[in-house]
Formats: structure tokens, sequence, C-alpha cells
């Protein structure tokens, strides 16, 4: 068997790690979505209960009220800090899981690059030993002609 064919089996390892990874990919990048319109969705609320309020304070509004929409309104604002901190996180793994994608995809590549030269190298060996061969039976057809 040929070495480029051997490798073949290395090649379809590096393929399903190389598909392994880009799954991971996915699934970080999933996680990192999610996490982005948990946000957008907590931003558009808070901005929606503020403008409710702009609305409220048309009149007289008593300060016990406005104190509790002030610290619902920190509260959101810490709610909303937490998630970005989770954002962060799922940032980190989604840029993770993309260098191991990355690599993976270089090492796949390298091992395609790889085979095609061994291809090259045998073809070069095969072509030469037809040479030789047909070189051979013209030199002995040539001995026998004398």
């Amino acid at each position: 068997m040929l070495r480029s064919q051997r490798l073949q089996v290395v090649l379809k390892l590096e393929e399903q790690k190389e598909h392994r990874a880009l799954e991971k990919m996915a699934e970080a990048q999933k996680a990192h979505d999610a996490q982005r319109q948990q946000i957008d969705n907590l931003e558009r609320y808070q901005q929606e209960y503020r403008d409710q309020i702009r609305a409220n304070q048309q009149g007289v509004v008593a300060v016990s009220r406005l104190q509790a929409w002030q610290a619902f309104i920190a509260q959101l604002d810490q709610v909303i800090g937490q998630q970005q901190a989770l954002l962060d996180q799922t940032r980190t793994k989604l840029d993770a899981c993309r260098e191991q994608w990355r690599l993976a995809w270089e090492r796949r590549r390298g091992m395609e690059k790889y085979i095609a030269t061994c291809r090259r190298k045998e073809q070069q060996q095969s072509d030469a030993r037809e040479q030789k061969l047909a070189d051979e039976a013209a030199n002995r057809f040539y001995q026998r002609r004398r």
C-alpha cells in the first residue's frame, strides 16, 4: 500500500477532529448569541420601564413610588451587568473554540498538502520506474539487433 493511501486514515481522523471542533464552535456561538439576546431584551425592558416612568411623571408622584422605580432600575442595571459578565465568558469560550477549530483546520489542510506531496513523489517514482523499464527494454531490443 502506498504511503499516500495509508495517510488517508490520518486525514479522516483530522477531518473528524475538525468537524467536532466546528460543532463546538457552533454551540459556543449559539450560547453567545443567546446571552446577547438576553441582554438586548433586558435593556429594551429597562428602556420601556424608564419611558413608562417618564410618562407617569406628568403629574405629582409620591416620593416612595419614585424611590421604588429608581430601585427597580438599579436592580435591572445589576442584572444587566451580571448578564454582561456571562456574555464576556461566552465570548471567551467562543474565541477559544474558534481557535481550536482554526488549529484543526490547519492540521487537516497540512495533512492534505502532505498527502498531495506524497502522491506527486509516488507518481514521479512510478514514472521513473516505467522510464527505466522502457529504457531497459529498448536497450535489450537494440542489443539483440546488433
